[in-house]
C-alpha cells in the first residue's frame, strides 16, 4: 500500500520535482560561481588597481546573486507545494484505510495510536520530504561541486578534505545512531499520553463526580513527566550535533588559513585564490551540515513511516466480496445459522451455534445476563465482525456476498452508546438519507418521542450538535439516535439497548409510535429491561452465548429457566404475568 502510494505521488508531482531540481542545479551553480568571481576581483582588479574590471565583474556578481535568490524562492516553493501534497495524500490515504477496518483492527491500533499516526507521523514524513527536497537535493551537488572547485584551486592544500570530511561524518553519525531508539520511543509516549487525555476528557463528568482530580493529575503528569525524559535525552544529544559541526567547520578553516597562508607567503597560491578555497571549503562543510539537518530528522521520521505503514499494510478483517450478489428481493428476513464467533486472542468463543431467525412485521428482542453475547450477536449483522463458522443471512444470501454499501441501505442500526457528529440536528438525521426533508425529520421525531424538545430549542432542526451529542442528555442522545434510524426506513431496524436511558413512559410512548412504522419492517431488539421486550413476537434468551430458550413472553416464562431469573429479578409475578 505505501510503495503504491509513492508511486502515486511521484507520477502526480513528477513535473514540479523536474523543475525544483532544475532550479535547485541553477542555484548551486550560481553559489559555486560566486567565489570564482570574488577571486578574479581580487587578483586581476584590487591588486592590479583595475577599477572597471572591479564594477564588469561586481556588476556580473550582482546578477549572479539575482538569479541565485530567484531560484531558491522557486525551489522552497516548489518544495513545499509537493510535501504538503504528500501530507495531504497520506492522511487521506490511511483515513481511508481507517474507515475499511472493522472493530477488530480498531481494537488491536487504538483510537489515540491512530489518531497520533494520522497528525504527528504524517507531520514528521512531510518535514522529511520538505527537507529532502529543499536541502538533500543541492547539498551533493554543493558537496561535489566545491571539490571540484577547491581541486582547481589548489590540488595539495585539498588533501585537507581527506581529514575534514570523514571526521565530521564520524561524529554526525555516531550522535545520530544515539538518537534513534530515543525518538522511538517518544512516538510510543506521544500515543500514550494521546490516550490518557482523550480517557480524561471523555470521563471528565466521571472523575468529577468521584473527586478523582488529583489522582488522574498525577497519572497525566506521570505520562507527561515520562514524554519529557525522553525528549529530554534526545534534545541533549540534538543540542551535541550543532557544536560538534561548528567544532569541525572552525578547525577546517584555522587549518585552510594557516596551511594557505604558508604557500600564498611560498608564492605557490594567490590570495585570491585562497580566499575562493576557503569558500568552497566552506560550502563542502555546509553541505554536510546541511545533511546534519536532514539526518536529524531521519531517524524520527523513519520511525514514523513504520508506523504508518503499519496502518496502511493491514488487511482488513472484513472484506468486500470479489463478486457481490445483487439479485436478490429485500424484503428483510434476517436468519442466523449456526452462528460461532470469538474475539481475537480469546479462549473461547463468544457465542456457540446461535441458531433463529427474525421476519419482517415481526420484533425479535435478545435478552440475556450482562457478558451473554446480545450485542456481539446484533453486531454481526452490519458487518462490524464476521463469523468464525455458521451464517448470517439477509433475505437468503450470506452477509459476506452483499457488498457493503447494499447490505447498508438495509439496516438502520442504533448502537448501545448513541453517538452523534458535529452539526446540527438536521445533518445528524439526514446521515442515513441525505435528501431527507424537513416533513420527514420531523415525522421520525414524532415517533422517536424527541419532537418537544428539538421544538422547544432556538434553531429547531438547525440548532448545534457538539463532537459526540455532549450538548443533550443521554435520553435525547438516544432519541435523536433512533430517529436518525428511523428517517432511513431501512427494511431492517437493529437497537442494540437503544432504550436503556429511557424512563419507563417514554419507553412505552416510543414502542407504541414505532410499531406501525415499522410493520414491514423486521425489528431486532437487544434490551435489558424486560418491559421493553415483553410484548415482542419472538424472544431469544442468551446465556453464555448460547440460545437455551425462544418464543413469546408468556411460554418462556414456563419453559425457560434463565428467562425466569432475569423476568423475576425485575418484575413482580403478579407484574410478569
Amino acid at each position: 500500500m505505501l510503495v503504491q502510494l509513492l508511486r502515486q505521488f511521484l507520477s502526480q508531482y513528477a513535473r514540479p520535482i523536474a523543475l525544483l531540481l532544475v532550479f535547485q542545479l541553477v542555484q548551486t551553480i550560481a553559489a559555486l560561481y560566486l567565489p570564482t568571481l570574488n577571486a578574479d576581483i581580487i587578483d586581476k582588479g584590487v591588486v592590479t588597481g583595475d577599477i572597471g574590471y572591479i564594477w564588469r565583474v561586481g556588476g556580473m556578481m550582482l546578477m549572479v546573486t539575482l538569479v541565485q535568490v530567484a531560484c531558491t524562492i522557486a525551489a522552497v516553493y516548489l518544495g513545499a507545494r509537493v510535501a504538503m501534497g504528500f501530507g495531504r495524500d497520506v492522511r487521506r490515504a490511511q483515513f481511508v484505510q481507517v474507515e475499511s477496518f472493522s472493530q477488530q483492527e480498531i481494537g488491536t491500533f487504538g483510537a489515540p495510536s491512530l489518531i497520533t499516526r494520522a497528525t504527528n507521523d504524517v507531520q514528521q514524513v512531510q518535514m522529511l520530504v520538505l527537507m529532502s527536497l529543499t536541502i538533500m537535493v543541492m547539498a551533493p551537488i554543493m558537496m561535489i561541486g566545491g571539490v571540484i572547485l577547491a581541486l582547481q584551486q589548489d590540488v595539495p592544500l585539498s588533501s585537507l578534505l581527506l581529514v575534514i570530511v570523514p571526521v565530521l561524518a564520524a561524529v554526525v553519525g555516531l550522535i545520530i545512531s544515539r538518537m534513534v531508539p530515543y525518538f522511538r520511543a517518544m512516538q510510543k509516549k506521544i500515543d500514550t499520553i494521546n490516550g490518557v487525555l482523550r480517557e480524561q476528557i471523555s470521563g471528565i463528568r466521571v472523575i468529577r463526580a468521584f473527586v478523582t482530580e488529583p489522582r488522574e493529575r498525577r497519572r497525566f503528569g506521570d505520562a507527561n513527566t515520562d514524554l519529557y525524559d525522553t525528549s529530554v535525552r534526545a534534545g541533549r544529544l540534538m543540542a551535541m550535533m550543532f557544536p560538534a559541526v561548528m567544532l569541525v567547520m572552525n578547525l577546517s578553516t584555522v587549518a585552510v588559513m594557516w596551511f594557505g597562508g604558508h604557500r600564498v607567503d611560498s608564492g605557490e597560491m594567490q590570495i585570491g585564490a585562497l580566499t575562493a578555497y576557503l569558500s568552497y571549503i566552506m560550502y563542502i562543510l555546509m553541505a554536510v551540515m546541511m545533511s546534519t539537518f536532514m539526518f536529524m530528522m531521519v531517524p524520527r521520521a523513519s520511525v514514523a513511516a513504520e508506523r504508518i505503514r503499519g496502518v496502511l499494510d493491514t488487511d482488513a478483517s472484513v472484506v468486500e466480496p470479489l463478486q457481490p450478489r445483487r439479485d436478490t428481493e429485500h424484503a428483510g428476513v434476517v436468519r442466523f445459522e449456526h452462528v460461532t464467533f470469538a474475539y481475537p486472542g480469546a479462549e473461547k468463543p463468544v457465542l456457540h451455534d446461535v441458531t433463529f431467525e427474525a421476519l419482517p412485521g415481526r420484533t425479535t428482542a435478545i435478552i440475556g445476563s450482562t457478558g451473554s453475547g446480545k450485542s456481539t450477536l446484533l453486531n454481526l449483522v452490519p458487518r462490524l465482525y464476521d463469523v468464525i463458522d455458521g451464517a448470517v443471512l439477509v433475505d437468503g444470501v450470506d452477509v459476506r456476498d452483499l457488498a457493503g454499501e447494499d447490505l447498508g441501505a438495509l439496516l438502520g442500526l442504533v448502537p448501545q452508546k448513541a453517538y452523534l457528529f458535529t452539526g446540527t440536528i438536521a445533518d445528524n438525521l439526514r446521515y442515513g438519507k441525505p435528501d431527507a426533508t424537513d416533513e420527514e425529520m420531523w415525522a421520525a421525531l414524532d415517533v422517536a418521542q424527541a419532537r418537544s424538545f428539538v421544538e422547544e430549542l432556538p434553531d429547531g432542526l438547525g440548532s448545534a450538535v457538539a463532537q459526540g451529542g455532549t450538548n443533550f442528555s443521554g435520553g435525547q442522545r438516544q432519541r435523536l439516535a433512533i430517529a436518525r434510524a428511523i428517517v432511513r426506513d431501512p427494511r431492517v431496524y437493529l437497537f442494540d439497548d437503544s432504550f436503556s436511558a429511557l424512563d419507563y413512559a417514554t419507553d412505552a410512548a416510543l414502542r407504541a409510535a414505532l410499531k406501525p412504522r415499522t410493520r414491514r419492517s423486521t425489528v431486532i431488539v437487544v434490551a435489558q429491561r424486560v418491559a421493553t421486550i415483553r410484548y415482542a413476537d419472538q424472544i431469544v434468551v442468551l446465556d453464555e452465548g448460547r440460545v437455551v430458550g425462544t418464543g413469546t413472553h408468556a411460554q418462556l416464562l414456563e419453559t425457560c429457566e434463565t428467562y425466569q431469573e432475569i423476568v423475576y429479578s425485575q418484575l413482580s409475578v403478579e407484574e410478569a404475568a
